[in-house]
Formats: structure tokens, C-alpha cells, sequence
């Protein structure tokens, strides 16, 4: 997978924001120290993580599973816009066969699914590949072919998502609990934050490997 971050807001507007609250302007040292200080405090420690809500974050994310895509989907603070399925399925059009199974082939269908190194459930998603590749052959709509999608499949997307449902999202999805692939998303978020701004969401990371 890949993830890149296209956008995020400057840490002066969460700063200024929390400044608001006790009109203490004054006291500011544009984005200094002092004011990365008063983020940690009030929004991490003092627990007033609402004024985490003014800092944005929009991410490119490639390569995760329609599995992991509907995990994603469970963080409803957040927008997402995904790669039509209509789209996708019109890569599929003119390629050979995914069978059988082989070093060969196998390494062909990573290209449009995520494999998960289990021998069983990786062919079961290329032999569903495979039956996909063979309706759009024969000229299925694909809004009805799509239905046979295996969850293996591989999407794309633009996420975005405010600091305060990111460390929500952080913790629970860093954690050696969660599904593996999501996990890994997690850390390859994490990892993809301007370092100035990663203060913010450190303590929420269960597992960093």
C-alpha cells in the first residue's frame, strides 16, 4: 500500500483556536514552543479534544483491500471518496487467464488483489478473480459483475479526517487486535504526518511495528 498526505492544516489554527476560548492572544508565539505546548496540553492532556477538530488532515491512500476499506468505513468522522468499482473492473478487460495458479500468475494477480501469504484463502481470492475476469469477458454489466468482487480486491481513495477522530482512529486500529492490513494502514498514516505535527497522536499508538 501507499499513503500520502496532500494537505494538512497548519498547527497556528489549532493553537489560535484554543486561544479563543480564553481570548489569551497575547500570550501566542506564532506557533512556537508556547503554543505547541498549549496543544499538548489542553487537547492531550486536559482532555478538551474538540480543539483537535480544527486540524485537518486529506491523505491519498493505494493498494488496501475492499476488507480494509470497509474497516475504514466504520470511522464515520471522515470523508472518503473511493475509486468507482465501475472503473476498476474495466482493468480486468483482455487479460489472460489467472490459472492456474503458479509463482507467475500469482504475482500477476497481486496487481489487483491484496494477498495474505495463506495459501488457501490466496487462491480462493484468485480463482475469484478469475471468475470476475471471465464475466467481463463475456460482456457483463459491471454494476451486476461487481457483486462478485472478492473483499481481496484492491482499491484507492482520498481520506480526510480531523486530528481528534485520527487518534481515535490511531488506537484502535494500531492495536495488535485489529485486522493486520489495517494496522499496517494505520502505522503508514502515522508515519506519513509532518513530524512537528506526530506530538499529537503518539500516545494513541498501541503497537508502532
Amino acid at each position: 500500500m501507499k499513503v500520502t498526505l496532500l494537505n494538512h492544516t497548519p498547527l497556528n489554527i489549532c493553537s489560535n483556536a484554543i486561544r479563543t476560548c480564553w481570548q489569551s492572544f497575547n500570550k501566542s508565539d506564532n506557533g512556537g514552543e508556547r503554543d505547541l505546548e498549549l496543544i499538548d496540553r489542553v487537547g492531550n492532556k486536559y482532555k478538551h479534544s474538540s480543539t483537535l477538530e480544527h486540524l485537518y488532515y486529506n491523505f491519498y491512500i493505494k493498494g488496501i483491500s475492499r476488507a480494509c476499506l470497509q474497516e475504514l468505513a466504520r470511522h464515520r468522522v471522515a470523508s472518503l471518496s473511493v475509486k468507482s468499482s465501475r472503473y476498476t473492473l474495466k482493468e480486468l478487460k483482455n487479460k489472460v487467464s489467472f490459472l492456474p495458479i503458479n509463482n507467475e500468475n500469482i504475482a500477476r494477480a497481486s496487481e489487483f488483489l491484496h494477498l495474505t501469504n495463506n495459501d488457501i484463502v490466496d487462491k480462493a481470492s484468485i480463482n475469484a478473480l478469475e471468475n470476475l475476469r471471465i464475466l467481463i469477458e463475456q460482456n457483463t454489466s459491471l454494476d451486476i459483475a461487481k457483486y462478485c468482487m472478492p473483499e481481496s480486491y484492491k482499491t484507492e481513495l482520498t481520506w480526510s479526517i480531523n486530528a481528534r477522530s485520527l487518534q481515535n482512529f490511531l488506537k484502535l486500529r494500531s492495536s495488535k487486535s485489529a485486522l493486520a492490513e489495517i494496522r499496517n494502514l494505520a502505522l503508514n498514516i502515522f508515519n506519513s504526518l509532518p513530524q512537528e505535527h506526530k506530538f499529537i497522536f503518539e500516545s494513541y499508538l498501541e503497537n508502532k511495528s
